[in-house]
């Protein structure tokens, strides 16, 4: 009997590729055979995200790119976009499946029936509206892995669509988050970066805490601290609000934690920052960073920054604009705003034009790459460990990321890949925008 042939796709976020990952070894090679997405499959599961409508609109196009490929496929949707809107997506010709968080867990026993097309007639779709915490890493062959520790959110900023796809905030046990780490470095990864919806809250309902502890973030990461595997850890995104004091300090002086935050800012205006329901304003943010930079004055600071914000005037943008031209950040990710359903904010007025939008997108870009520079260019002459990436195509460089992400690259030597090297940063190649180092082993 031939294996069934199987294909994932992921949209969205390290969340999702944490668990498509995690799903994808559910399923037996004896029974099936994983083959990338782009060939030819007999399942194909789309792991979707709702964020923003270009999420929503790439999972579209997806779905037609698959059509072309094999109409007698069988496809599964998961994830946000399909816990979100599953009659919708239901109706898209193609789709077969519709499954929603708790059953997405489960998957395997949801594909045991024929694999028969059957449009016109709307897919199933499975949802019990339950949010279970899912332990989930990435794992293949990439030096580094995505391990979720927390899901779902508690906060209810008014054009998030989180809280409603993924549901409360809940956490991970210590214990089984400490036990993966473990896990994936023993596997050879050797870097793991820690994610969820909202990490800093961790400690909320936390699953398979049998001993009722209560833990925080802070008790999490000085746990981890503790192992004894080699490795690096890298946080991501982190609520300003939720980074403490005593957490900066620790990470600052710690074995595995690496000198890179990303904490999200997405207004320099007060007025749009409490349109949004965000829990600070503009001068917590700006003590946080200057705090990080005090105890660790080389750690790589990234941001998240919406424009086009109902109501957002001018001002409000040139606000934000002049805040972040002066504010010692790295780099900034740049999300035009995207009305979502179930949102507060998709009823507020003075929405702005598409033109305007995209106008702003464009000049924070700008800045965020100026930013970048500077600051890649403040480490020139310094030496640095960079992980080095697998390059199985042997070109003249083999690449990687600095303890302080800045994308690396050095001269090709195959007993480099995916081992830490000691590296001397050289200078900026304004071709490709990275660091050529030189090894110093």
């Amino acid at each position: 009997m031939s294996k069934i042939k199987i294909a994932f796709y992921t949209i969205g976020c390290k969340l999702n590729y944490a668990e498509t990952s995690t799903i994808s070894r559910k399923f037996s090679n004896l029974i099936y055979e994983q083959v990338g997405f782009k060939e030819f499959a007999d399942i194909y599961i789309i792991n979707s995200c709702s964020v923003t409508k270009n999420a929503e609109n790439e999972f579209h196009y997806i779905i037609r790119t698959l059509m072309h490929k094999n109409e007698k496929a069988f496809v599964i949707a998961i994830g946000c976009y399909a816990e979100l809107n599953p009659k919708q997506i239901s109706y898209i010709k193609g789709v077969d499946l519709v499954l929603g968080y708790e059953e997405k867990c489960n998957i395997t026993n949801y594909i045991s029936f024929p694999l028969l097309k059957r449009y016109p007639d709307p897919a199933t779709i499975i949802s019990r509206k339950t949010y279970p915490f899912f332990s989930s890493y990435s794992i293949g062959e990439r030096t580094r892995s995505f391990l979720k520790i927390q899901d779902g959110c508690d906060y209810r900023c008014s054009y998030c669509i989180i809280p409603i796809t993924r549901g409360p905030s809940r956490s991970d046990s210590l214990e089984n988050i400490l036990n993966k780490i473990k896990e994936i470095f023993n596997k050879g990864v050797k870097e793991i970066v820690l994610t969820g919806v909202n990490i800093g809250d961790y400690g909320k309902k936390i699953y398979g805490n049998y001993n009722r502890r209560s833990y925080t973030f802070f008790d999490l990461i000085q746990a981890i601290d503790e192992i004894k595997e080699e490795g690096r850890i890298r946080l991501s995104s982190i609520e300003p609000n939720l980074l403490k004091t005593e957490c900066i300090e620790f990470l600052s002086k710690s074995n595995h934690f690496v000198p890179h935050f990303h904490i999200p800012l997405q207004s320099g205006s007060n007025y749009i920052l409490g349109k949004m329901q965000r829990r600070y304003n503009i001068e917590l943010y700006k003590d946080k960073i200057k705090y990080i930079l005090h105890c660790a004055p080389d750690a790589y600071i990234g941001s998240d920054v919406i424009v086009g914000f109902p109501g957002e005037t001018h001002q409000h943008f040139l606000e934000t604009y002049w805040f972040l031209e002066k504010l010692n950040i790295s780099s900034l990710h740049v999300f035009s705003y995207s009305n979502r359903p179930k949102t507060k904010s998709i009823n507020f007025n003075h929405d702005l034009s598409k033109k305007i939008k995209i106008q702003r997108n464009k000049i924070l870009r700008n800045l965020s790459k100026k930013k970048y520079i500077s600051f890649c260019e403040r480490q020139i002459n310094k030496k640095k460990v960079v992980l080095v990436e697998n390059n199985r195509l042997k070109r003249k460089y083999l690449y990687g990321y600095t303890e302080n992400y800045i994308r690396t690259k050095i001269l090709f030597n195959p007993i480099f890949q995916n081992t830490f090297q000691k590296v001397i940063l050289m200078k900026l190649d304004p071709k490709d925008g990275m660091m050529i180092a030189k090894s110093i082993a």
